[in-house]
């Protein structure tokens, strides 16, 4: 597409990065410093050192694109439109020049037979070589015939392509964990993507839908060292799901401080208090959200962020399981519970408050006189005052 200029190497460092001009146009009209900028960005969110910031950045201009070969499955198209919605990079940069975007159903500019020999030739051209990106459950029952493209089962066609795929993401909760299609009954027999291929590593990228940047990192990752990330247990990138939601949550100070929303539109809901009681499940859910928002729009474009509990939709077991008023499962600390509600009833004390009260001033009086006593026995008589200063 373009050549590498001269001197452009990764041992050249960053004082080279000023090659970087003659590729403006082809980087979506981003300056040298927006550049640099994003790619030190997508270093800090792998963990790596911003000086790696300079390596990406030279393989995201390097031309060796990877080719990627996307299939959808049983899913709602979302996973799609939360790539439409990422900014840096766009989508035309990122499938124009970062990657070679060969196969997707969605954003192909052929159709029919057209796409799918494409799709065929790309595949043959590239064995061993092409990312394999699937959203959405497989279908498993009855041979797989509930999800077919062009007269074949998502199925075969899956199992066939990740034989020759160097990379497989399961993009989103449904590709990731079987997410609604995969609910009870389940009568198609969706299943996740790693079960299906249970012999290969397959990253898993959960969200419903997933943020478009933890897709685009653990690409340009792919991109820029010829590895993937590194996983969790679940084979999530660490980078995006290795920290809870509440830890980073902009909440976590209310819920630490005992203010709580117990009903939508109530006082604290109005003053941004925490969500827990109306089922939030950021205390058992792993994830990035509240750092990196959704659509380009900061921390605050997530659902917590707009007054909505987390779903849970990036962690198995919790979204599409669990029931949206269940309470989260605390896997750290527990709130506390010796502070009142929000608004509480006029009239009366709750017998509980008053055991908790004098439960306070109980302790606060013994201390006092254990305090005294001890003073008393060994700690210096004050000094009176003297008799001028009355």
């Amino acid at each position: 597409m373009h050549a590498e200029p001269a001197g452009f190497g990764a041992a050249e460092g960053a004082d080279r990065i000023g090659d970087l001009d003659s590729y403006r146009n082809a980087l979506g009209g981003l300056t040298r410093r927006q550049f640099l900028k994003y790619c030190t960005g997508v270093a800090a969110t792998l963990g790596l050192s911003p000086e790696l910031g300079v390596r990406i950045a030279n393989a995201a201009v390097s031309g060796a694109r990877p080719p990627v070969i996307w299939i959808s499955a049983q899913e709602c198209t979302g996973c799609t439109e939360g790539l439409l919605r990422s900014y840096h990079p766009t989508l035309e940069t990122l499938i124009l020049d970062q990657i070679s975007l060969d196969y997707h159903e969605t954003l192909c500019a052929g159709a029919g037979h057209q796409a799918e020999s494409f799709r065929e030739q790309s595949v043959e051209a590239n064995w061993g070589n092409y990312l394999l990106v699937v959203d959405g459950a497989i279908p498993t029952k009855d041979g797989g015939i509930y999800c077919q493209i062009a007269g074949k089962t998502v199925l075969d066609t899956v199992v066939r392509l990740a034989d020759g795929a160097r990379a497989i993401i399961a993009m989103g909760s449904c590709a990731a964990w079987g997410g609604i299609p995969s609910s009870g009954p389940n009568p198609t027999g969706a299943t996740p993507v790693h079960e299906v291929l249970a012999d290969k590593t397959v990253v898993n990228i959960p969200g419903c839908p997933p943020n478009p940047y933890n897709f685009l990192s653990t690409v340009l990752h792919f991109v820029a060292f010829g590895s993937l990330p590194a996983l969790d247990s679940k084979n999530r990138p660490r980078f995006a799901y290795g920290r809870l939601i509440h830890e980073n949550c902009e909440r976590r100070p209310h819920f630490d401080a005992g203010r709580f929303a117990r009903e939508f539109g109530d006082e604290g809901h109005r003053q941004g208090w925490c969500l827990y009681y109306l089922g939030c499940k950021g205390p058992e859910t792993w994830a990035n959200c509240p750092a990196i928002g959704f659509n380009d729009g900061g921390s605050g474009s997530w659902p917590v962020g707009t007054g909505h509990p987390c779903f849970g939709c990036t962690e198995q077991g919790v979204g599409f399981t669990k029931s949206i008023h269940s309470l989260a499962s605390l896997q750290t600390v527990t709130p506390p519970t010796a502070f009142p509600r929000v608004v509480e009833e006029q009239g009366g004390a709750d017998p509980a408050a008053i055991a908790v009260a004098s439960g306070i001033v109980g302790a606060a009086v013994g201390a006092g006189a254990v305090l005294a006593s001890r003073l008393g026995k060994h700690g210096p008589t004050p000094e009176r005052p003297p008799e001028d200063a009355k």
